[in-house]
């Protein structure tokens, strides 16, 4: 039996330790990676092994050669001219493959049997049959749904953190038919979970779901990487250790020196041809290649160290890599998390602080502190992006330097000499890092059209006339005023897709960016007329008439925000009865209590001036929260449900997209109106694609969020809003309190529990597999429904911190008392079980 071992991969995410190598011939207790999976493989009788290569190919073929010397036959296929897939690259190879073969990836460290699931797949007559597991934290992986024969029913690449459904994942290990390549066309680039296994789902082929026992790790990063190590050494994985056990947990290769005085712990191991020096001490967990030379008194605390590295007296050494060739001299400090490269030096008394990677053949002067990696840029994080934009703490996260970096890594995925627009709201802070990020993107070659301080419904609505391959938007965080927010918008004003951002991840902890020459440098311009192109488009999709003859009064605290310096004009033109509180540009963004306050002032001013409504705007521009005629606030589910009705009085048989969680009201209402809902994952980016890409979309988003009006621009606009609602109030010559009594008696509640981030992926799993799939939604998270589909109950992991929210909606509160107490017990419960299973299992 053949298996195909798939060997292209460059190892990004493990820079710089794979500058010069090949992912799956990074070492793993002093052997590669793909040699521990070669063994894994003739432990279970597969003797026959052909390796798809891409990334420097001959390291691995001049290390394995023909395979005699491994106890196996190698053949290797190089993909010369561009990377060609996961599945690309097998069927490249399909006139080798003429009976049942396994696929195995050859970057991660498993003891799984494969005999076992060789007899499972041939058992359940699959055509392709992938090898599960179960991990604590599936968002990095493939997830897989399976029915309870094993048939594969759904499967999500690399989800959203809302989106996760089980904990079952993919690893990369597949048996195939050999005719299943026949779907996949000769010479372009696939992949197994993005086209093969769903055009096979499609096609209705049998494909089943193995979830296998024992170890399992995607050597994916680089804590992943020494996580491997360390367990390897426990001997919580089945690996083949190439040295003497010379004490129980202890392994020492051969010709190797240890001074007397030296103090090991075990596990431990120590490479051939070794000299360990007097008084060192070597804590458990350590890894140490051949060749190396460490010297007296100094300190290893589980450090990895490559092949012909030299270390010094006195050096301390913390959970680190060091690489082949490196030297750390005398009294050096390489601290948890750091990376150092093949032949670097670090000085003498020098420090590398956590986290901190520093590329090969570099030199670190005696004495210094290196606290940024030595390319350039800051200690690498895993994600930039969260739930909406990059965010952090002003200054502290999101610092000049940090976004010098990220907009030359966004410059550098657009072409040269392409303009990109940059906004910001009026903040110090937020000019300081629009100028920082412009630097960047100039640095990079890209040309920046500057509409410096403002809101950003003007910004969505001015850039498509631009003629920019995209906008970047910086602003204090609405929810957070110690945080900045930097938003990145497509090139019709929409924010970003996942894939955008992979993208642009991609490139700033690759290091990949562009260094233009200095002809090639980008310019600055300032486009002119920016809120006249905005009030244009506010009056096409105004009715003015309505609005000038309206003798409406209104109130509109502004809460210091730069929208204050739009609206104002707007309505004046208009000729708006508009009172305006707190429009400087000078005061400091209010905290949420201080808001709170100004609300209440707001509610006030409006029952003194007898006005017929106020509005508070919030988020540059996007949110805002109503007052009625008597001073009570609008907002939340309420509000969503009161836009809703009023658009769809004004425009019968419109569509109307929210997210998910949103109140079941809307259904309702939309039923009175003949109306149709589109319910969207709960992200801004969801929500603004599906009203561009459906027709008669009249309105969308919610009140948490921020309403969208899609003929005149993409995004959220609470602007509009307040003049939409004006005209609606004249034309329909109504109250809000009357349109208030009129909505539909639906209940609507939230709970909130706290999630650890490990728990997420199997507590959907249970809830997915605890109930019948026709009372299932699975748009995000796992929608329950009741009897009617107008009582459901959703549970939600939050995609930014460690909590899972439980929303209920029904006409009958009594329904949703005894349904949130359900899932509440059940919820913690489960979350409760999970816990002590884990500290049993540590």
């Amino acid at each position: 039996m053949r298996a195909v071992l798939m060997a292209g991969g460059s190892g990004t995410r493990l820079r710089p330790l794979t500058c010069d190598l090949p992912k799956p011939m990074v070492p793993i207790l002093n052997r590669p990676i793909s040699e521990h999976i070669i063994n894994l493989l003739k432990r279970n009788g597969i003797n026959e092994v052909i390796a798809t290569l891409y990334y420097l190919p001959d390291v691995m073929r001049n290390y394995f050669q023909d395979g005699k010397d491994f106890g196996v036959q190698m053949t290797y296929a190089v993909e010369e001219d561009q990377p060609l897939g996961t599945a690309g690259c097998v069927k490249n190879v399909s006139d080798l493959l003429d009976e049942t073969f396994i696929v195995i990836s050859g970057d991660s460290v498993t003891d799984f049997d494969l005999k076992a699931a060789l007899q499972f797949h041939r058992e359940k007559g699959s055509k392709a049959t992938l090898v599960l597991t179960r991990v604590p934290n599936p968002i990095e992986f493939g997830v897989v749904i399976t029915d309870d024969e094993n048939r594969i029913q759904r499967f999500l690449e690399k989800p959203a953190t809302s989106e996760i459904f089980s904990d079952t994942v993919n690893t990369g290990t597949y048996i195939l038919e050999p005719e299943v390549l026949d779907y996949l066309p000769a010479n372009q680039e696939t992949d197994f979970s993005k086209d093969l296994f769903p055009l096979l789902l499609e096609k209705g082929e049998p494909m089943f779901g193995y979830v296998a026992d024992g170890y399992w790790c995607d050597v994916g990063h680089l804590d992943a990487y020494r996580e491997a190590q360390y367990d390897a050494l426990h001997g919580k994985v089945l690996v083949d250790f190439d040295y003497e056990e010379v004490s129980p947990g202890l392994y020492i290769g051969q010709n190797t020196f240890i001074d007397p005085s030296a103090k090991i712990e075990a596990p431990a191991l120590i490479g051939s041809n070794c000299r360990i020096g007097p008084r060192t001490t070597i804590e458990a967990g350590t890894v140490i290649g051949d060749n190396v030379t460490i010297g007296g008194h100094a300190d290893l605390k589980r450090p990895i160290i490559w092949n012909g590295a030299i270390i010094g007296d006195e050096a301390q050494l913390r959970a680190c890599c060091i690489a082949r060739g490196a030297r750390v001299d005398r009294r050096a400090h390489v601290l948890e998390g750091a990376v150092v490269g093949a032949l670097s030096t670090v000085g003498e008394e020098a420090q590398i602080t956590p986290g901190v990677r520093v590329w090969p053949s570099k030199q670190i002067e005696s004495g210094a502190t290196l606290n940024i990696n030595l390319i350039w840029g800051n200690t690498a994080q895993r994600n930039l992006f969260g739930q909406r934009g990059v965010t952090g703490l002003a200054n502290i996260d999101i610092t000049p330097e940090f976004a010098v970096k990220l907009g030359a890594a966004y410059g550098s995925t657009l072409k040269p000499g392409a303009n990109v627009s940059v906004s910001r709201d009026q903040r110090s802070i937020s000019r300081m890092v629009s100028r920082s990020l412009i630097a960047g993107l100039m640095s990079v070659g890209v040309n920046v059209q500057n509409l410096e301080a403002t809101a950003i419904p003007v910004a969505r609505t001015v850039l498509p006339t631009l003629n920019v391959a995209g906008g970047i938007h910086v602003r204090m965080h609405p929810d957070r005023t110690d945080h900045i927010l930097i938003e990145f918008f497509d090139d019709k004003g929409i924010d970003i897709p996942k894939g955008k951002e992979k993208k642009i991840e991609g490139a700033y902890f690759k290091e990949d960016l562009r260094r233009s020459q200095i002809h090639e440098i980008g310019s600055v311009a300032y486009p002119s007329r920016v809120i006249d192109t905005y009030t244009t488009a506010f009056e096409k999709h105004l009715n003015v008439s309505a609005v000038n003859h309206s003798k409406t009064k209104v109130v509109i605290d502004y809460a210091y925000a730069v929208s204050g310096a739009v609206l104002p004009q707007l309505l004046g033109k208009f000729g708006c009865d508009a009172v305006v509180l707190n429009a400087s540009l000078r005061q400091a963004a209010p905290s949420t209590a201080e808001r709170e306050g100004m609300l209440a002032q707001l509610g006030q001013v409006v029952q003194a001036l007898r006005a017929a409504f106020g509005a508070q705007v919030s988020a540059n521009g996007e949110q805002l929260v109503l007052v009625d005629d008597v001073g009570t606030p609008i907002r939340g589910e309420i509000l969503t449900a009161l836009m809703v009705h009023m658009m769809l009085t004004s425009h019968p048989r419109g569509t109307i997209v929210v997210p998910v969680h949103a109140t079941g009201a809307v259904e309702h209402i939309a039923r009175r109106h003949d109306g149709q809902v589109i319910r969207t994952k709960v992200n801004p980016t969801a929500i603004m694609e599906a009203c561009q890409k459906n027709d008669n979309v009249v309105l969308g988003g919610s009140a948490d969020m921020g309403f969208i009006f899609p003929e005149l621009h993409p995004g959220f606009d609470a602007m509009f809003c307040i003049a939409k609602l004006i005209e609606l109030l004249t034309v329909q010559e109504r109250t809000l309190g009357q349109i208030w009594s009129e909505l539909p008696r639906v209940s609507h509640r939230e709970q909130t529990l706290r999630c650890p981030w490990t728990v997420k992926g199997a507590l959907m799993r249970y809830l997915v597999e605890n109930h019948p799939s026709e009372q299932l939604e699975l748009i995000d998270g796992v929608k329950i429904l009741g009897d009617s589909s107008d009582d459901w109950i959703l549970v939600l992991p939050d995609a930014g911190e460690p909590l899972v929210h439980i929303y209920a909606t029904s006409a009958d509160r009594d329904w949703i008392d005894a349904k949130l107490k359900e899932y509440l017990e059940r919820v913690q419960n489960f979350i409760g079980n999970e816990q002590g299973i884990e500290e049993v299992a540590v």
